[in-house]
């Protein structure tokens, strides 16, 4: 019984964040953060005659922070 009650944990963790990529995909326009992803101060962009270079790189670090802590959320 123990094995389905973990199985259950997991189950109900992944649909909450279905819910909440869902939601942020529906609504996530309306929130900043979310609306300047990938376009925040620190995200390197290099645009010449020909080339263009983009590299998320604070974009890069709020994300793997966040999945981070689901990660951990998810193992506690």
């Amino acid at each position: 019984m123990e094995n389905f009650e973990e199985l259950g944990k997991i189950l109900l963790i992944i649909g909450v964040l279905i819910c909440v990529v869902g939601l942020l995909l529906v609504f996530g326009d309306k929130v900043p953060l979310v609306r300047n992803l990938g376009r925040l101060p620190g995200d390197i962009a290099v645009k010449k005659a020909g080339f263009q270079f983009y590299f998320p790189l604070v974009t890069s670090l709020i994300l793997s922070s966040v999945l981070t802590l689901v990660a951990w959320l998810m193992r506690r």
